[in-house]
């Protein structure tokens, strides 16, 4: 009680006159706390949007050059066991799937172009090494495949005219092709001479000709691509952030029936549009997909780092065989049957069919025409990217894709004569990274745990400050009121008439005396 009394006689003393001033900063920093509690987000997305966007010399812009981190790729091959039996005696193709073969991967973008627009144009630069001690077994081993480009062509001229197929078999003879190839992991990946193409080279019209010589799955993704890519850096539009403006130029793909299945608004799968929630749907785009591929929210993740990300995969009937996917069959029915996508408008008219690896939500009949497939696993085949939702940063990413062959049986081509139709895998492989650097880690931890803890601080701490000081002055002020008050009342109390004077004994005395 002496303590407070001291505290409020010295406040009292030293801003009796300024009660006013105490009291007005009391109100300034309850309502300044009242203000981080609502606008302090706000704020902290500004400043995000404002860091994140793609500047040359920016840390951001740097990261997104050359990126710190390197991702790697994992193949898987369906080595044919049986194929003289299947050939001969009609039976199911027995696989065994082979690997992993394990390639690390270097990303970078080169010929980087400013914009005056807010977009960055670019060409991708991926150098691939291989991981022997990664890996199941050298990239040299030998597996047996179907020849790709002889049953893409045999398919091809399913519908042209007899002669034109009779033709194509004498050649196939001369040139002594078979349905089946021994080639090495490598060579099936990264390419290998072929009779056909290098045949076709020396007759097909110029403007027809292929734009590679060798053949391989990979083929020309070892290097520097000539695509030129312009992707939206974030400066005009944030909410574009990461997402392609163009592609070669292009705005929109030429292939199919609708400009939404046409579109290219998608981003690469490393960065995104900051700011993501649940009820978001993120899109991919890659040239080889030959689409956009929609990703929505799966559940919550936590990077082996702590940092807090939403994981993201495509819906279960992206690849359906209906209504909202009729604008990818352009031919019209038959379409590609249910969970593969037909690529062959953008790979040369080879009948490719990509799916999520061992058919994952696919038709299980597809399945069950080979032997040697296991059933699919979500959780071992299942794309999906986790993003850290303020950044829009690609935590830990597994794009899983299955390359398969739809041959057809052409009867006039003797070669193929007994090959039925069938949807053939070759090979699936997964791409992806699994951890960020610790100093990227250490600031997306920063840009999600920082923001909650600041603005509880700064709203509750000034607003409880602000509460504190208005109490106490409010308080002090009362005191001080009453002990003036107080004090006059005793002051009227004590100002009481003089008594009346008594005469003194000896005037007493003297006054007896005269009498």
């Amino acid at each position: 009680m002496q303590g407070r009394d001291k505290l409020c006689a010295k406040l009292t003393s030293a801003f009796l006159r300024k009660w006013w001033f105490v009291l007005a900063s009391a109100v300034v920093l309850l309502l300044l706390g009242v203000i981080c509690a609502i606008f302090f987000g706000t704020w902290v997305r500004m400043f995000i949007d404002h860091e994140l966007v793609l500047r040359p010399g920016s840390m951001t812009f740097e990261w997104w050059a050359r990126p710190p981190v390197r991702p790697f790729v994992r193949v898987y091959v369906y080595n044919v066991t049986n194929a003289d039996e299947f050939l001969n005696n009609g039976s199911k193709p027995v696989l065994d799937e082979l690997g992993p073969y394990v390639y690390s991967e270097e990303w970078e973008k080169v010929n980087i172009t400013d914009n005056e627009n807010g977009t960055l144009s670019f060409h991708y630069k991926r150098t691939y090494t291989f991981m022997p001690e990664l890996s199941a077994g050298p990239d040299d081993d030998s597996v047996v495949v179907p020849n790709i480009p002889m049953l893409s062509a045999t398919s091809q001229s399913k519908n042209a005219a007899r002669f034109l197929r009779l033709a194509m078999a004498s050649i196939m003879d001369i040139l002594k092709i078979k349905p089946f190839v021994e080639v090495s992991v490598g060579q099936l990946l990264w390419g290998y001479e072929d009779p056909l193409l290098k045949l076709a080279k020396d007759v097909v019209p110029k403007e027809q000709k292929l734009p590679y010589e060798e053949f391989g799955l990979f083929y020309g993704k070892n290097g520097t691509s000539p695509d030129e890519v312009t992707m939206f850096s974030g400066a005009s539009d944030i909410t574009k952030y990461g997402i392609f403006e163009r592609y070669n130029y292009r705005e929109r793909l030429p292939h199919w029936t609708t400009d939404e299945c046409n579109s290219i608004s998608g981003s690469d799968g490393s960065i995104f549009p900051p700011h993501i929630t649940r009820n978001d749907s993120l899109a991919v785009y890659d040239k080889d997909l030959c689409r956009l591929l929609p990703l929505r929210y799966l559940k919550d993740v936590e990077s082996a780092a702590g940092v807090q990300g939403f994981r993201f995969t495509p819906p279960e009937d992206v690849f359906a065989n209906d209504e909202h996917n009729k604008c990818f069959c352009p031919a019209g029915p038959p379409c590609a049957p249910n969970g593969l996508f037909n690529v062959s408008l953008c790979q040369y008219d080879s009948p490719i069919m990509l799916s999520f690896p061992h058919f994952y939500l696919a038709d299980p009949r597809l399945r069950d025409a080979v032997e040697g497939v296991s059933p699919p696993d979500p959780e071992a085949h299942r794309l999906y990217i986790d993003v850290q939702p303020e950044m829009g940063t690609a935590l830990r990413a597994r794009a899983r894709i299955q390359i398969n062959l739809a041959v057809s049986q052409v009867v006039d081509i003797k070669q193929v004569a007994n090959f039925p139709d069938i949807v053939f895998p070759i090979l699936w492989f997964e791409e992806g990274i699994d951890e960020l650097p610790e100093a990227v880690s250490s600031m997306l931890r920063l840009a999600t745990a920082l923001p909650p803890v600041a603005r509880a601080a700064l709203g509750w701490g000034l607003s409880a400050l602000g509460l504190l000081l208005i109490l106490l002055a409010v308080t002090c002020l009362i005191r001080s009121s009453h002990r003036q008050s107080t004090l006059r009342l005793e002051g009227h109390a004590v100002a009481k008439p003089p008594p009346a004077k008594t005469p003194s004994k000896e005037k007493g005395y003297e006054l007896n005396n005269r009498r």
